[in-house]
């Protein structure tokens, strides 16, 4: 049986869920999107599960939704001969010049650009932040000497973050444009960007998706570098959803400020209407433990308070040894705290007036209304989602009952809080419409006799305009 709950969970795809029974199982459990990490895919394999997941939606009637995560320009040093430690007070070659095997004295650094773009007194943080240097000098073409801040050892093709530098690359390398490619030709609900810095980034993909696809995907903006955090109003206007993507961010940024800048993003993202993500290390111990600690559970507990739409499990599904226990688990935290009284909305109302301003009004007035009314359900009938999103970011305590016949929206709305989707595909003229889909709700067991319900619909609904009518029915 499917779960009440309406934050929602993502779950990265990987060797440890690649069958059709503990996917379901998965599913059942809670998992609302499945994330596909094309840091580490394989065309064959992923175009597998993803058949799998539409298999098992199309048989059970799930909505089950698919993210395409591109990689970004991940920066790492090359191989390294077996035990290289560095001590602090060392000093270290970083060459662009040759792939050589690396030392303690020299090591191949795989960005080309990565001379030219640093300065001295800027920072290299290597292997999630484990390993600290500070650059001396540079010749600007393809060495790089940097003093050790911070020893350990340093291991093969370990991942490089430059927190001071502003980097020349682009957001969309050549693998990230081949990768989107195949995910928009998979027809993915969704493509999440790494790295963005800038609203250009996302103008690129969005123009990408244009080339390759008639319809719009619409594309998670993954926020972790502080770049991004200077031009956040900007990004916010430019995607569809954002990701506090922890990992990179508390490398580029020291770890203790993480907590504010994710509650700062939640905030930002609910003020744009749009859904926000949280993501790394949520349940991490449970790769190898069936316990979570418990700075785990209070971590998935104070992201699903600050208001994130779903919260996102990386390394716990994708290679952990409890794929679906870890699913349980969180799902038993969500539906803990999610009702909580103490979870705030920004309550600013939609105030700048343009083509869709009566649309929010009326879906802010139905998640108040739905509130002061005590109805049990929103339902609206929509050809775009657009509704969804607009009703979700109010967060009514009414389930959010969403009918088109859309097909690709249907599983497209799964990310969003509270939004369950439906097919209807009946064109009938609105009255019969409204007692048709409240009859199906009642059906469903979301109503019964004497509950308020909110329709939402655009008039005529043959036009499938812009909502425009909001009527409360009481079931019969």
């Amino acid at each position: 049986m499917l779960t009440n709950k309406k934050t929602k969970i993502v779950a990265t795809l990987g060797p440890a869920c690649s069958t059709r029974e503990i996917i379901k199982d998965m599913i059942d459990a809670g998992v609302n999107v499945f994330r596909v990490n094309f840091s580490h895919a394989d065309y064959e394999d992923v175009k597998q599960k993803i058949n799998i997941i539409r298999g098992l939606n199309e048989e059970f009637g799930y909505t089950t939704a698919i993210l395409g995560d591109l990689q970004g320009p991940k920066l790492r040093v090359g191989v390294m001969e077996e035990g290289v430690v560095v001590h602090d007070g060392d000093l270290i070659t970083f060459t662009t010049a040759e792939d050589i095997l690396g030392t303690a004295k020299k090591v191949f650094m795989k960005y080309q650009n990565f001379p030219n773009d640093v300065n001295p007194g800027e920072r290299i943080l290597l292997d999630d932040g484990k390993l600290i240097f500070e650059i001396v000098e540079t010749d600007k073409k393809s060495e790089v000497i940097a003093r050790v801040i911070q020893g350990g050892e340093l291991k093969s093709k370990k991942g490089v973050n430059l927190p001071n530098t502003k980097i020349s690359l682009p957001a969309m390398t050549e693998k990230d444009i081949a990768d989107a490619i195949f995910a928009i030709g998979q027809n993915v609900d969704w493509i999440a960007l790494s790295f963005v810095k800038t609203p250009r980034d996302l103008q690129d993909l969005q123009e990408l998706i244009a080339q390759h696809s008639e319809y719009k995907i619409p594309i998670v903006a993954k926020i972790e570098m502080p770049e991004a955090l200077e031009n956040i109003d900007k990004i916010v206007a430019y995607c569809d959803a954002l990701m506090v993507a922890r990992g990179d961010l508390g490398v580029e940024l020291p770890a203790h400020e993480v907590p504010l800048v994710q509650k700062e993003l939640i905030r930002r993202a609910k003020t744009a209407r749009i859904p926000v993500i949280v993501a790394t290390q949520m349940m991490e111990t449970m790769i190898t433990s069936l316990t979570p600690t418990r700075a785990e559970v209070n971590d998935v507990a104070n992201s699903v308070m600050d208001g994130a739409d779903a919260v996102m499990l990386s390394g716990e599904t994708a290679t952990g040894n409890y794929p679906v226990q870890v699913i349980q688990k969180m799902t038993q935290i969500i539906e803990a705290v999610e009702d909580s009284p103490l979870i705030q909305v920004p309550q600013n109302t939609p105030q700048i007036k343009t083509k869709r301003f009566i649309t929010k009004t009326i879906c802010h007035h139905a998640a108040t209304m739905a509130n002061v009314i005590k109805a049990k359900a929103i339902c609206t009938l929509t050809n775009s989602g657009y509704t969804a999103f607009q009703i979700s970011a109010w967060r009514p305590n009414a389930h959010i009952l969403v009918f088109t016949s859309n097909k690709r929206i249907l599983t497209q709305l799964n990310l969003l809080w509270g939004v369950k989707s439906f097919m209807y595909s009946k064109d009938v003229s609105t009255d019969d419409t409204v007692t048709d889909i409240n009859e199906i709700v009642k059906q469903k067991g979301f109503v019964q006799k004497g509950d308020f319900l909110i329709n939402l619909a655009a008039m005529p609904i043959k036009d499938k305009g812009m909502v425009n009518t909001l009527r409360v029915s009481e079931i019969e």
